[in-house]
């Protein structure tokens, strides 16, 4: 019987016809037998459309979102973040920063400046009791010192601090921090250094942390059927919710969204 998700993506097989292209092939059967009985079943439920792939893994969010192929689709996203339209002048190689502890929590960092000279962070974290606030200040900091170098030797005599622009690090959370799970009724979290007086200064280092675990929280809880309201919502949908029918809710509402799903 034809499942839901196969209905739009014909090359979904079933589970008999996977399992007997593996048998058939000794290296994948031997593969296939390597892996726990859950990786098992998480990959035959993906291969056969009784699950939607996780973009949580890093080889997809990677692929999908690779700003140096699919310039428009980082673009659009950053856009929807931020609430301004962005356009990306250039991918910044993210091994510049001087911030290492040892280990990888990301799964995936890109670093990109803006047309206006702004420069953008872009993270995706599974544990975010792993990345305080205090990591991501450091993060900021590092930011903002790149792009002070970068502008002060491209200006010269002529520099002035004016010339830095606002840097963002953009934080999403597949589990959030306590600090930030605890609103439940709210999936983004804007930072900024502000005066306690009403004075007014630009200051520069701007944060925005995503909740996905309270977003699929507040979009399932309010109706058996998940509703996407605007586009931003369809690409956190797409970020974190892997059952097929949230997945024919984003597609049926934005249709563009089934050609990345044919891609991974």
């Amino acid at each position: 019987m034809t499942n839901k998700l196969q209905q739009y993506f014909p090359m979904i097989r079933t589970e008999e016809e996977v399992l007997s292209e593996i048998n058939s092939r000794s290296h994948l059967k031997q593969m296939y037998e390597e892996w726990e009985e859950e990786e098992q079943r998480e990959f035959l439920d993906f291969v056969t459309g009784a699950k939607g792939v996780k973009m949580m893994y890093d080889f997809i969010s990677k692929e999908i979102l690779n700003p140096e192929i699919y310039k428009e689709r980082v673009e659009e996203f950053i856009s929807l973040l931020l609430g301004q339209n962005v356009k990306i002048l250039e991918v910044l190689p993210n091994e510049e920063t001087g911030l290492s502890d040892g280990y990888s929590i990301l799964i995936m960092d890109i670093v990109v400046e803006l047309e206006n000279g702004s420069i953008v962070n872009l993270e995706i974290q599974k544990n975010g009791y792993m990345f305080p606030g205090e990591r991501s200040a450091c993060y900021s900091a590092d930011l903002l010192l790149r792009q002070y170098k970068k502008v002060r030797s491209k200006k010269g005599k002529k520099f002035n601090y004016t010339d830095v622009k606002d840097v963002y690090t953009i934080v999403l959370f597949e589990t959030s921090p306590s600090q930030l799970h605890k609103f439940r009724d709210v999936y983004l979290h804007h930072f900024e250094q502000k005066s306690d007086t009403g004075a007014e200064m630009n200051l520069l280092q701007k944060y925005l942390f995503v909740t996905l675990d309270n977003f699929r929280s507040i979009k399932h809880n309010k109706s058996s059927k998940m509703i996407i309201n605007n586009r931003l919502e369809a690409w956190l949908a797409f970020m974190c919710m892997d059952e097929p029918d949230d997945i024919l809710s984003i597609i049926e509402k934005y249709s563009d969204f089934k050609e990345m799903y044919e891609q991974i």
